[in-house]
């Protein structure tokens, strides 16, 4: 006898767990899994053997809702004492965008989101200049720009980013070439949550120039790097670097065209790997489940 009951829709979750390594662990999430009907679509884990904490991510299709799910695994999680997250595979994460006035990231950010190939929704942009306020409108993408002069306005910018992330229920910010230093205060509020894109050389060069110091002194390789940010300038844990080799050749204006899409590729993945839940905090380091 067929029954007449519709087939309950397929849900597609993306699950992150994080606990101390001890035996089992992997059987007790699966066994979970096939009490709630799922099929595993995508497995991965690892083991930190400098901290002694385990780390997974599964993709799972699974007629049962998040509810459902979550209390199938409610047992599992409460007995290893692991920090669990699900949500759905694909699901554009609300992100705040900050600028100054370099382009290169936010053009890239936008670009890619309104293509479908971001998993990302920026509800604002926001800027301590109103010189990117055309290339964010062409996205159609709100844009405010408060001027910073001095602590005040420091003060009065790091509020409106507060309020911004209340209003907007923002998950994720962005420091695209935001050229301000964050505030411990707010350092700590976005903990885990906040991304940086950094240009890398070797040596390092400190300053508002750095491609021409670069080609002054000759470098072999310019680079970038996104890294979470922390209260200790530009020394969070590392999400994604890229590197292209130069030489003598090179003008000034080349390597800051390279150096400027190396900033938004590697940028751009590492907000792509956050979104997709790939990202796990080990203390100063990071997993990529890529």
């Amino acid at each position: 006898m067929t029954s007449s009951l519709p087939p309950r829709a397929r849900h597609h979750w993306v699950i992150t767990l994080v606990c101390v390594d001890q035996p089992g662990i992997v059987h007790a999430v699966s066994g979970a899994i096939v009490r709630a009907s799922g099929n595993i679509t995508e497995s991965q884990q690892f083991t930190s053997a400098d901290t002694g904490r385990f780390f997974m991510r599964l993709q799972v299709e699974c007629p049962a809702p998040r509810a459902e799910l979550e209390a199938e695994l409610a047992p599992v999680v409460e007995k290893y004492a692991m920090e669990s997250v699900i949500d759905v595979v694909g699901r554009p994460v609300r992100t705040l965008v900050l600028a100054s006035t370099a382009g290169n990231c936010v053009n890239d950010l936008l670009f890619r989101q309104r293509g479908g190939q971001l998993p990302i929704e920026v509800p604002l942009v926001l800027s301590n200049h109103g010189t990117l306020r055309d290339l964010v409108g062409f996205y159609g993408v709100p844009f405010e720009s408060l001027p910073i002069t001095d602590a005040a306005s420091k003060a009065a910018f790091e509020a409106r980013v507060i309020e911004a992330i209340e209003e907007e229920d923002i998950e994720l910010v962005v420091l695209a070439r935001y050229m301000q230093i964050l505030s411990p205060e707010l350092c700590e509020l976005l903990a885990g949550r906040a991304i940086n894109i950094h240009h890398s050389f070797l040596p390092g060069f400190k300053g508002a120039n750095p491609y021409k110091q670069a080609h002054a002194r000759g470098v072999k390789l310019i680079g970038a790097t996104a890294h979470f940010v922390t209260g200790d300038l530009d020394e969070g844990p590392i999400i994604e670097q890229n590197v292209v080799r130069v030489d003598h050749s090179r003008t000034p204006a080349e390597l800051v065209s390279i150096g400027q899409d190396e900033e938004s590729r590697t940028l751009t993945q590492a907000v792509t790997w956050f979104a997709e839940h790939r990202v796990l905090l080990d203390g100063a380091r990071t997993i990529i489940f890529r």
